[in-house]
């Protein structure tokens, strides 16, 4: 379904302000309060690490920006819960992991990691994946499931929900 061109600005603007608020939550502003001192100076980042931590910035960011691209495109919605697509999104980065969305920010989550080498930032990025798990598994999965019903169910059972060497631990939701 083609976005009505009246309505692309808004659904821009909604998927900025999220990706401000929620990702830029999780990447920028609880890493720099971990790994900033008392007067807010940051630790020096490994520059014998630059280089593959850039890597990683740079494919995570586009792992993400390529799923709210899809999700605005063709599910006409944005990454946000309140405001999810209208329709199931099966293309893109889509067809070959159900979920993502969520391990491109995991790669820049892991990118600060291997940056700054701090063991708090590693525990925290550890926290987030099995967040972002539990959220999957209890939450996204039986809401897509209410929504989309067969379709969705049918899409579980064709693509893994973390990707391809991880298909065993991923089972058709309830």
């Amino acid at each position: 379904m083609p976005i009505d061109r009246y309505v692309r600005p808004f659904l821009a603007l909604k998927i900025l302000l999220f990706t401000l608020l929620v990702p830029g939550a999780v990447l920028i502003y609880v890493p720099y309060w971990l790994l900033s001192d008392p007067n807010r100076n940051l630790p020096h980042a490994n520059l014998a690490w630059a280089l593959p931590s850039g890597l990683f910035i740079i494919l995570g960011l586009a792992i993400y920006l390529r799923c709210a691209w899809d999700f605005a495109v063709e599910g006409s919605g944005t990454p946000a819960p309140i405001d999810p697509p209208k329709t199931l999104v099966v293309s893109g980065l889509y067809r070959r992991t159900r979920n993502p969305m969520f391990q491109g920010v995991l790669m820049l989550l892991m990118a600060e990691c291997v940056l700054f080498a701090d063991p708090a930032l590693l525990i925290y990025a550890g926290s987030i994946a099995l967040f972002f798990h539990i959220t999957v598994v209890f939450r996204e999965e039986p809401d897509l499931a209410s929504r989309f019903g067969a379709s969705y169910k049918l899409y579980c059972r064709q693509v893994p929900r973390w990707g391809f060497a991880l298909k065993a631990f991923s089972p058709e939701p309830v």
